[in-house]
């Protein structure tokens, strides 16, 4: 299905309603079912010679040809197997032990109690109307008989398992004939019927399943779900175990409003390279009447000590296959997709790429001249060889080649050595350092200009900052001040085309470089001195940062010529003021605060706020605030509370104050019995730029022993609410 990830893993795979009852780990969820009893004594009592059988009864009968009728009660143990009765006969001829009333079998991995039953050493054993338990699930059931085989494997007939506690029985599954080899780590089922609340949800009549680590072909739970866009959704992913190193999922599915759907992963693991390869196929959309796809293939490969290949490709059939298929604004709002292919090398002194890019744009309302440029190839360099105290040089070189349909394209060529000198006493540092940079083009289609511009300049910073501290009790306060001087004097670079460059925003992080700009078609003019601070506060006995604060600016000694097309000139002799805090020295709350204040406008260019409040992983309540002028403002609430043991709300709303719209909200509950849980959330968010929005609702049952039916909400929601976490320590209230 395109707009669901299906759920797979490369251990123990749920591959069918039967596969589950032995091979899922428990729910992730505080269990507030009573405690399991305490194993039996014997599974505590020394091991015994593994070759020796030793009986116990309190009296015995035997005859001369070795025929012996025991009364209770009677105990028989061979190494960690112990079998009691009321009453039994054991036949020397054949070695068996045939016991009724009260009849208990255990080892470690079995617990079998029945009315009669039939065992022996070199045979196993057969039980009759039996109940059997699990410990290790923990899990229990009956069964008309129980078989154990010699070699391991284990048979049930009519079988009723579930792993709800002594008492209660929400949920179980139910099957005709069961086979599961211990050895293997495989099992199979016949007639297998899935129970809840006394009503069939599930039905197979054959399912093939791994009882432990092992993987095993088969079919996965079915996933299903309801949407505007789509209707009822519907998938039924089938796992291929191919070999150790590749397996595949293949996955079938329907959507009343388009039609089938067809999605594949395959993935591969081994000593020098994994990937994998994602489709999802929708073959005449009824909605769109034409075939609809979309592809993704990442690759990554170790080719040495020092060699590795990156590869990314991707490509959707048209421009609204996310609008139809994504989920949520972020999968709704893709703007382009990427291909890569990158070879990197790296050592102690160099690094070195060359890549392959090109983009699919998807949001065809970016005018073409806009759109990105494909580099066919680049070729980049970075060398440095430098000391912690003394001198350093580096030097960056660079080749690449911007290709595009429409207007100017060419060759970039770019050359840039540096040289410094590093001095780094106790509690500081000052690092002076000069160079020069140079970039050259080759263009193409470039009628009546230029088509070979160049620009040079040379560049000199000095680099200086303390890092000074002071006791306060078990807490340490620093002091970290820092100035970075830059000089670049002014080039006319009109003549020069803009294929990969632009103005990033002013952070704590662009406040402290020498390169004004992103990309290389430009060197930004500079005479300036950025300035700034940070403060910490450490509590010296846990090592936690407590509090956290930096405030920096900008002082133009000349102000900056040189302007991107859509840039705008400086007002002033002084950037805006950047400043961050980061307070979490109160309990469970952490407060975050971002600003870029325009000291001559009086006005803030960008302003973050986030509150947090979070006693635990499992209980967290987030408010923030979102502000960049002329493009949005938006407002946030989310949480995920335990109200009740058994009872948990999520829910999050995002507000545009520019759009006065909300543009996701959700909301839901989860209630959590003594063996399963439920979780029900409903979603309203904006698909695409024209405001439009879809609604969809969830639903995902969880039953303790056996897995999940329906959407996977957990993924979901640990990535929409902030810090919430589905841990099993942190699922409950405190």
């Amino acid at each position: 299905m395109p707009s669901r990830p299906f759920p797979h893993a490369r251990r123990a795979l749920l591959l069918s309603a039967a596969a589950a009852w032995l091979a899922a780990p428990a729910a992730r969820a505080v269990d507030p079912c009573p405690a399991p009893p305490p194993a039996p004594a014997e599974a505590d009592a020394p091991p015994a010679d593994p070759t020796r059988v030793e009986v116990t009864s309190a009296g015995a009968e035997v005859t001369t040809a070795g025929q012996a009728r025991l009364t209770g009660p009677v105990r028989v143990r061979q190494g960690n197997r112990t079998l009691t009765a009321q009453d039994g006969n054991y036949d020397s001829a054949t070695q068996a032990f045939d016991v009724t009333g009260n009849v208990r079998y255990h080892d470690p991995r079995l617990t079998v109690g029945g009315e009669s039953g039939t065992w022996s050493s070199e045979g196993g054993g057969r039980f009759v109307g039996a109940e059997f338990e699990i410990p290790a699930r923990p899990a229990r059931g009956t069964a008309a008989t129980v078989v154990l085989r010699p070699d391991g494997r284990l048979e049930l007939d009519r079988v009723v398992y579930t792993a709800c506690p002594v008492g209660r029985r929400d949920w179980f599954l139910r099957a005709r004939h069961i086979e599961i080899d211990q050895a293997a780590q495989q099992g199979l089922g016949r007639d297998v019927l899935l129970d809840f609340k006394g009503v069939p949800i599930f039905y197979l009549p054959i399912a093939s399943f791994p009882v432990g680590d092992a993987r095993k072909s088969g079919f996965l739970f079915p996933v299903f779900g309801q949407s505007n866009r789509n209707g009822f959704e519907l998938a039924a992913p089938y796992y291929w175990n191919i070999a150790p190193d590749y397996d595949a999922t293949l996955t079938p599915g329907f959507l009343s409003k388009r039609g089938a759907t067809l999605g594949t992963e395959f993935r591969f693991l081994t000593e020098d390279s994994r990937g994998e390869f994602k489709s999802d196929w929708i073959p005449s959309d009824r909605s769109a009447g034409r075939d609809r796809s979309f592809l993704r293939f990442t690759e990554r490969s170790e080719l040495g000590e020092r060699l590795r290949l990156d590869t990314s490709l991707a490509q959707a059939s048209d421009p609204n296959y996310f609008t139809d298929f994504g989920q949520g604004p972020e999968g709704t709002s893709v703007t382009y997709l990427q291909r890569i292919a990158r070879l990197t090398y790296l050592d102690s002194h160099w690094h070195a790429y060359g890549l392959v890019e090109q983009f699919q744009t998807i949001d065809q309302t970016i005018a073409v001249g806009d759109r990105p440029y494909t580099r066919a190839p680049q070729l980049a360099l970075l060398g440095r060889w430098a000391e912690r105290n003394g001198p350093g040089f580096e030097v960056e070189a660079e080749a690449v080649d911007f290709v595009r349909d429409n207007g100017t394209e060419g060759l970039r060529l770019g050359l840039a050595p540096t040289a410094s000198y590093a001095w780094r006493p106790p509690g500081g540092f000052v690092v002076p350092s000069v160079g020069y940079r140079s970039i050259g083009y080759s263009l193409r289609r470039t009628p009546g200009t230029d088509d070979t511009p160049s620009v040079s300049a040379p560049f000199a910073t000095l680099d200086a900052g303390l890092n000074l501290e002071r006791d306060a009790g078990e807490r340490v306060q620093t002091l970290e001040p820092r100035m970075l001087y830059t000089y670049i004097p002014y080039r006319d670079q009109s003549a020069l085309p803009l294929f990969d460059t632009g103005l990033p925003d002013l952070n704590l992080i662009q406040l402290f470089r020498s390169q004004r700009y992103v990309g290389g078609d430009r060197i930004g003019d500079a005479n300036q001195l950025a300035a700034g601070a940070t403060t910490r506060l450490v509590d010296v006995p846990s090592g936690r940062q407590l509090l956290s604060a930096t405030l920096g600016e900008i002082y133009y000694f000349k102000a900056p010529q040189l302007l991107l097309p859509t840039e705008v000139a400086v007002a002033g002799k002084t950037s805006d003021i950047v400043g961050q805090l980061d307070l979490s020295a109160y309990r469970h709350w952490n407060v975050q605060l971002g600003e870029q204040w325009n000291p001559h406008s009086q006005a803030s260019a960008l302003s973050e706020v986030r509150v947090q409040y979070q006693p635990s992983s499992g209980k967290v309540a987030n408010l923030s605030y979102r502000f960049r002028r002329d493009l949005l403002e938006q407002v946030e609430g989310s949480a995920a509370w335990p109200i009740t043991d058994s009872w948990k709300i999520y829910a999050r709303h995002v507000y545009s104050l520019r759009d006065h719209t909300a543009i996701e909200s959700f909301g839901g509950f989860e209630y959590q019995a003594c063996c399963w849980r439920i979780r029900i959330v409903g979603r309203r968010y904006v698909i695409s730029h024209t405001g439009t929005k879809d609604t969809s609702v969830s639903v995902q049952l969880e039953l303790k022993g056996l897995s999940s039916v329906g959407e996977q909400a957990g993924a979901f929601l640990e990535r929409s609410i902030r810090g919430y976490s589905a841990t099993p320590a942190e699922t409950g209230p405190e």
